[in-house]
């Protein structure tokens, strides 16, 4: 099995210590497939790894999740990384914008996003059919036979349930063979409660501001923020948009700091999300993802051009409208 030759490889090159890196603005699906995983490789292999990421944690709901179930996940900053480390990143992929290049040896990608494997990675295990990677570590833990005790079953349950926005985006056939593991196995006030409370009161006033400045041509908003808006809120945002009858495509652009977020969430049949973002992002930035949502950044917020990129989206949504009918 793959992670039979992750640990075998770990086990005869190994000279630092291992680590697994989630990407840099990690969401809950992330931080949940990289605890399964380091209680996996402990439980079955008795290997010991530690959990970092770089960038921030931006919502208190899963600062929340983390401090419940004592996850170890630590800031690069706080991580005396050196050259003959290893590091296994999960929900996120080497040469990604969102994915920080840190000090070590990457040597192997569990991911679920629509991403290349990068060269020079020697393991790869990368599903872009499935709704979440917390469904590719279910499956692992079900591979072996090894049973999931409540905490994990809910951290899992989570992440699945969150990254597929309740099983109504991405599902796979996996992703609800996976629901049907963990939901019986957890904890579900501990996983409603972590789902339910995902805004917060400070936030209703950019929602209120991006619901001004919202615009809608044929079916497809649009809308720029430019006071900046943490990243896991923009996906919020993009999914409450897309929860309106008159809407089927959503593309969000914040400017933080020097830079310019992007998330677009689709449910148009036929359109992929993924391959419009990298269309529009072409020349000033990149993106990436599925066909129902996807993400991506502009590095040098003064490229951004709102109308011609408004433009853009407009053209490309409805080239590929078109493309399936």
């Amino acid at each position: 099995m793959f992670l039979d030759d992750v640990a075998d490889y770990i086990k005869r090159n190994l000279q630092g210590r291992l680590y697994i890196q989630t990407h840099n603005f990690p969401d809950a699906d992330a931080v949940s497939s990289a605890r399964a995983l380091q209680v996996l490789l402990e439980k079955k292999h008795c290997l010991t790894a530690g959990l970092l990421y770089d960038g921030s944690i931006q919502r208190t709901s899963l600062e929340r999740m983390i401090d419940q179930f004592r996850i170890p996940l630590l800031h690069n900053s706080e991580v005396p990384l050196k050259d003959d480390d290893f590091i296994i990143i999960v929900d996120g992929c080497k040469w990604r914008k969102n994915v920080t290049d840190l000090t070590g040896e990457e040597i192997a990608v569990i991911d679920h996003h629509e991403v290349e494997s990068p060269e020079g990675v020697p393991f790869c295990d990368i599903r872009p059919d499935y709704g979440a990677c917390s469904t590719i570590l279910t499956e692992y833990f079900d591979d072996y036979g090894i049973p999931l005790d409540k905490d994990l079953a809910s951290l899992l349950l989570i992440g699945l349930l969150q990254d597929t926005d309740q099983l109504t985006r991405g599902v796979s056939d996996a992703d609800i063979k996976a629901f049907n593991t963990l939901y019986p196995l957890s904890d579900q006030k501990a996983v409603q409660y972590s789902l339910r409370n995902s805004i917060e009161l400070s936030d209703l006033d950019l929602f209120k501001r991006v619901i001004e400045n919202l615009t809608v041509t044929d079916a497809v908003g649009l809308c720029y923020i430019p006071d900046g808006c943490p990243l896991p809120l923009l996906g919020i945002l993009g999914d409450f948009f897309l929860s309106l009858e008159e809407i089927e495509f959503v593309a969000l652009f914040a400017r933080n700091g020097g830079r310019i977020n992007v998330s677009f969430r689709n449910e148009i049949p036929g359109v992929n999300a993924a391959r419009i973002i990298e269309k529009v992002l072409e020349g000033i930035g990149s993106g990436g993802g599925h066909n129902m949502f996807a993400g991506g950044i502009i590095p040098h917020a003064d490229s951004f051009q709102k109308q011609v990129i408004f433009d853009k989206v407009l053209k490309e949504v409805s080239e590929a409208r078109m493309n399936n009918k």
